[in-house]
């Protein structure tokens, strides 16, 4: 389990970014798969969760993640829900406690969020899709509804695709700068003629500082580069793989 220095110093909340090892399952997804949308077996992957609330420090049953589309939607949760009847979504805001709100990453960027006075925590999945498209700032604007206050919000960016494993073609890259050629500082040239390589968790720090969040911290970890803790879409797609395993990222509020 990886931890955020920010997230750390706040005594009523408890989070990581969970690697791969550590879990029951076997194959291509060796380790801590927690992805049911994968092919591994279904005990396994419960089994790989039920772990993860362990060590957060939650029941199992309340360990929740979504059902990711690369949205900017947001569900607040004041309940658990069933593993099999998760809300489509791609961010968890809460005030409750005992609440482990997890989102499910394989080269896409985790953000977990926390305003500890306020009591509200968030967990975000933004790929690119998502980046672009709000939900970074939807996820903010949620936890606000319930009662943050945006100057006292912290967050974290966990481990993502870095920018020298994440080549991307011209119209990724047009897409981008339509929206704003100040965007054009996320892109490098590639080695290959009209491509380019694509920094995603710069371009996320970078939207999360434009939404006044001024406590952030970066795990600047890659999940291409390091396959022993890592699982990846990119590098699995690259080897020829036919499915890819998916870690989890989780933020609850524990009892004071």
């Amino acid at each position: 389990m990886i931890q955020s220095d920010v997230l750390s110093a706040f005594p009523n909340i408890a989070h990581g970014f969970f690697t791969r090892e550590g879990g029951t399952s076997s194959g291509i997804y060796e380790g801590r798969n927690c992805g049911l949308g994968s092919d591994d077996l279904r005990a396994n992957v419960i089994e790989n969760r039920g772990r993860t609330a362990d060590e957060l420090g939650v029941s199992r049953d309340h360990l929740l993640t979504v059902y990711q589309v690369h949205s900017p939607n947001v569900i607040v949760a004041d309940k658990p829900w069933a593993a099999d009847a998760a809300p489509e979504g791609d961010a968890l805001v809460t005030a409750a406690r005992g609440l482990g709100l997890s989102i499910l990453t394989a080269d896409c960027t985790p953000v977990l969020f926390a305003d500890p006075e306020a009591g509200v925590i968030g967990a975000a999945h933004a790929g690119w899709k998502g980046a672009i498209g709000g939900v970074l700032e939807a996820t903010i604007d949620a936890m606000t509804s319930l009662g943050a206050d945006r100057a006292k919000i912290s967050c974290s960016i966990g481990p993502t695709i870095s920018q020298a494993n994440y080549e991307v073609g011209p119209e990724f890259q047009k897409q981008f700068v339509a929206e704003t050629p100040d965007n054009s500082v996320y892109f490098l040239q590639s080695a290959r003629e009209n491509h380019f390589q694509f920094d995603l968790p710069r371009f996320v720090a970078d939207r999360l500082h434009g939404l006044d969040i001024n406590r952030i911290d970066n795990t600047n970890l890659c999940t291409y580069a390091d396959a022993k803790r890592f699982f990846s879409f990119r590098r699995t797609t690259h080897a020829g793989e036919p499915d890819y395993g998916r870690q989890i990222s989780s933020i609850a509020l524990l009892d004071p």
